[in-house]
């Protein structure tokens, strides 16, 4: 089994205006949380599961198969997120798009921020990011698009 390719920047860049929220409440975290869990379930995903509003953790699950370390992919990815506004794997590719790495060129501690593919920017109308969800266990292409799926079907409910 081959690992898909990236999206595009463009493509990417596309999938965070798009999926942007009216609102971020407790409860949106809890059902956004409990679909990927239901995605994740349904593909057998060994996957780690995060939603953060702000500096709280809204809604947190580890899977079968998952390990301690996808929460240590977790923290790192959510930093990422955090500090650029997008989500990882646009930072990442933006990166490589300037012939460089995150790792080599971005002058952050790899041990503490990872532009690897899964963390995404949780974005209200009128107020900017406010929060991420992330999925960590699978590679990084199909972390992000677990999430992609999920609040694309999350903005459909």
């Amino acid at each position: 089994m081959t690992t898909p390719a990236a999206p595009e920047i463009a493509e990417l860049e596309e999938q965070e205006r798009r999926l942007t929220l009216q609102r971020f409440t407790h409860d949106d975290a809890w059902a956004l949380g409990t679909l990927l869990v239901d995605l994740a379930r349904e593909r057998e995903a060994p996957v780690a599961i995060d939603i953060r509003r702000g500096g709280q953790q809204l809604f947190h699950a580890a899977l079968p198969g998952s390990t301690p370390d996808n929460d240590a992919w977790i923290d790192r990815k959510r930093r990422v997120v955090e500090r650029y506004g997008c989500s990882s794997l646009l930072v990442g590719s933006r990166f490589r798009a300037k012939g460089t790495t995150f790792e080599e060129s971005s002058r952050l501690d790899p041990d503490a921020y990872a532009a690897h593919g899964g963390a995404f920017p949780i974005a209200v109308t009128g107020a900017g990011v406010v929060g991420t969800v992330v999925v960590s266990g699978l590679p990084q292409v199909e972390d992000h698009k677990m999430v992609v799926e999920a609040l694309e079907k999350f903005l459909s409910t």
